[in-house]
């Protein structure tokens, strides 16, 4: 083992180690927040009602969140990985900043050079975050006028499909073979569902099952 594999290695243990630790303290501080609350004012969520609405949620929320486990971990790494998902805004923040940030370097996945790139990003990504979300708690009042008028109301609705549109064709142009199928059936079932519009993270996990499977079938056959 070189010198820079040891390193490598060294230093994904301890994000590991930091990673799990901080993984656990939160998942326990959002579970005990509402017990908290609870014995404090001397009135303590029914259990039976808890696992119930958490059985309702996690038949959903559990599945996408493997899925998004397995489909985010490559790109992220796995410093970026323990930031992600412990701050949130992963699809439309996180994901978007490594991809363009390891593009501009010329990473690729494995690497520790994407490890650091992609750590650095996720990490610039969360602390802009929530330097925007004070700015914005102190400009609230003064600019709720503006941001309230109807005229912009279409623009904060298309914030998101905007910029992983222009973030994905970039990626669809790349690997047309792979991308044009998924793209066309998804595209197809927004437009007769409009309702599906809402469920991309559901949506993920048909369009990224199909896009491994033709990537497969060209691979067998030396397409790619």
């Amino acid at each position: 083992m070189t010198e820079k594999e040891k390193f490598f290695e060294e230093f994904n243990n301890g994000l590991h180690r930091i990673g799990r630790i901080t993984l656990i303290l939160g998942t326990l501080l959002l579970i005990a927040i509402p017990f908290i609350i609870g014995a404090i004012n001397g009135v303590m969520p029914d259990l039976g009602g808890f696992a119930a609405g958490l059985a309702k949620v996690g038949v959903i929320y559990i599945p996408v969140a493997i899925v998004e486990f397995l489909v985010y971990s490559p790109m992220l790494g796995v410093g970026g990985s323990y930031l992600s998902f412990i701050t949130g805004n992963v699809t439309n923040m996180k994901i978007p900043c490594v991809m363009n940030a390891t593009d501009i370097a010329g990473t690729k996945a494995g690497t520790p050079e994407h490890e650091i790139i992609s750590t650095i990003s996720v990490a610039t990504s969360a602390i802009v975050t929530m330097l925007v979300i004070v700015a914005g708690v102190i400009l609230l009042v003064p600019l709720q006028p503006i941001l309230q008028q109807e005229a912009l109301t279409p623009a904060f609705n298309n914030v998101v499909p905007a910029l992983f549109g222009a973030l994905g064709l970039k990626y669809f142009a790349k690997s047309p073979k792979i991308a044009a199928i998924p793209l066309l059936l998804m595209s197809l079932l927004c437009v007769f569902v409009p309702a599906m519009i809402k469920e991309t993270s559901i949506l993920l996990i048909p369009s990224g099952g199909l896009a491994l499977l033709i990537g497969f079938v060209l691979y067998k056959k030396d397409k790619l």
